[in-house]
């Protein structure tokens, strides 16, 4: 039974309020409709803060994927920086999100998108991190402008359900790979390596990094089988204080300290724009479509998984204030690409906190305030090896994972378009690929079975674009 039930904001004779409510709390619980909500300020303190224990990991995991691409000498030169850009990104976007819809959800930096934007975005396509940042700044402001048109429920309902959860499989499979084969040499994982022979393998077990990276993960599983609060920042701390200990890994120098404002990283994105040009225009057009679907789908499958534990969701189905839900998370992006970070959405962690009784937006303040207070650890934070976050980018991979029960197997039209797309993204080191995949043989497979008319306009103009893309890519020209 969650809190919210057991505690009644609404006192009779028969059930008194031990304590009258200050005037602050009064205004705060007119404000954020406490009674109509059947909560109180106690119940959202306690989910906002279950909410950032949970998602916490986050202040460690986004800075330690991203600083393998943004960087100015060599990588992790900019972790402090990007530890600050994260937090206070997900602080402003959990604010405004919880204020202008009064739901409990956080936000942060998404997971898959900041791998997408390293490895795939810079690493891979060549594009420099400034510009990068400019196209989720574009990614942002479109979402803003879809939403404020209703472009974005339409296009939700437009893309098959079974090309989104592959989407969710596949991003979950290349995380997790992220994180398996991270290199020993640098503090990664190492479990998986580089092979002539047989592209991949086994590494060293030998090796202390891949010993550690597989105690963090028998360490990780054991708390989030307990079901513990936090299982995955406990297990994240528990592996960097054994590789501490051991001597592993360097300890940290300070675990608090004043931070220094990330003046490399803020308003980059307006800069990055200056290196657009015909050469990577296509690319550039490319990456923003794609960090915009992935948002889309994420944040409606949050809110709406989320919205129905949580008993939001009416009996049409439908989740009330959605819109300003999607206004917060679109204004989220748009402020984590000035502050130097990829794609802000709505986080599934929320559920944590929804648990724990949270049912308005002042759990979502609650956990903003905690994301702002967190900028003072900084030192701790960098001190965090490689080895340590791989357990939690397997266990995230391990929950994006269950999406794969809803794909029809039994349709080809479903299942090979789904396992092409869970495929590739690993295999090829990108999400686009994994979503051109999908996109481009779905339409074509229903075709073939005689249900083209099935098909809605969209998906085939998505997979003309990403025909047209490989075209260009075998003509050198992009």
């Amino acid at each position: 039974m969650s809190r919210s039930t057991e505690l009644d904001p609404n006192p009779t004779p028969d059930n008194p309020t031990p304590n009258r409510p200050s005037p602050e709390e009064g205004a705060i619980a007119r404000f954020f409709k406490f009674a109509e909500l059947r909560t109180n300020l106690r119940t959202e303190i306690i989910a906002g803060i279950t909410t950032f224990v949970t998602m916490a990991y986050i202040l460690v995991v986004n800075p330690s994927i991203l600083s393998n691409a943004i960087f100015l000498q060599q990588p992790g030169d900019l972790f402090g920086e990007l530890v600050i850009a994260t937090a206070v990104s997900s602080a402003i976007a959990t604010l405004i999100l919880g204020l202008m819809s009064n739901y409990p959800f956080a936000m942060a930096p998404g997971m898959g998108l900041n791998a997408f934007f390293a490895f795939t975005v810079v690493l891979t396509l060549g594009i420099d991190w400034r510009l990068a940042l400019s196209a989720v700044l574009v990614e942002g402001l479109l979402l803003i402008a879809l939403t404020a048109s209703s472009v974005r429920s339409l296009m939700i309902t437009t893309i098959p359900e079974c090309l989104k959860r592959a989407t969710a499989v596949g991003i979950g499979l290349f995380i997790a790979y992220i994180g398996l084969s991270g290199d020993p040499a640098t503090g990664g994982a190492g479990i998986i390596v580089a092979n002539e022979a047989t592209k991949t393998a086994l590494g060293d077990l030998g090796a202390p990094q891949t010993l550690m990276a597989i105690a963090g993960l028998l360490i990780t599983s054991a708390l989030v089988a307990r079901r513990l609060k936090g299982a995955l920042l406990l297990g994240i701390l528990a592996t960097a204080i054994l590789g501490w200990i051991l001597q592993i890994s360097p300890p940290p120098q300070g675990i608090v300290a004043v931070p220094q404002m990330p003046v490399d990283l803020i308003g980059q994105a307006f800069v990055g724009f200056s290196q657009l040009n015909s050469t990577n225009l296509t690319n550039f057009i490319a990456v923003v479509f794609v960090l915009m679907f992935v948002d889309l789908f994420d944040t409606v499958g949050t809110l709406a998984g989320v919205g129905l534990q949580a008993g939001m969701v009416d009996e049409k189905g439908e989740l009330p204030r959605s819109g300003r839900a999607f206004v917060g998370d679109s204004i989220g992006t748009t402020v984590g690409a000035i502050m130097g970070t990829s794609t802000v959405t709505t986080y599934v962690e929320s559920a944590s906190g929804v648990a724990e009784g949270g049912r308005s937006g002042f759990t979502a303040v609650v956990v903003a305030a905690f994301f702002l207070l967190s900028v003072l650890f900084i030192p701790l934070f960098a001190a965090i090896p490689g080895f340590a976050t791989a357990a939690t980018l397997v266990i995230v991979g391990v929950l994006m994972a269950s999406n794969v029960v809803g794909i029809n197997w039994f349709d080809p039209a479903e299942s090979i378009p789904s396992f092409l797309t869970i495929l590739l993204m690993p295999l090829t080191f990108s999400i686009a690929e994994g979503l051109a995949a999908g996109f481009i043989t779905y339409p074509l497979i229903k075709a073939f079975q005689g249900k083209a008319h099935e098909i809605n306009i969209a998906v085939w103009i998505l997979a003309a674009v990403f025909v047209s893309r490989f075209v260009l890519l075998g003509m050198k020209v992009v």
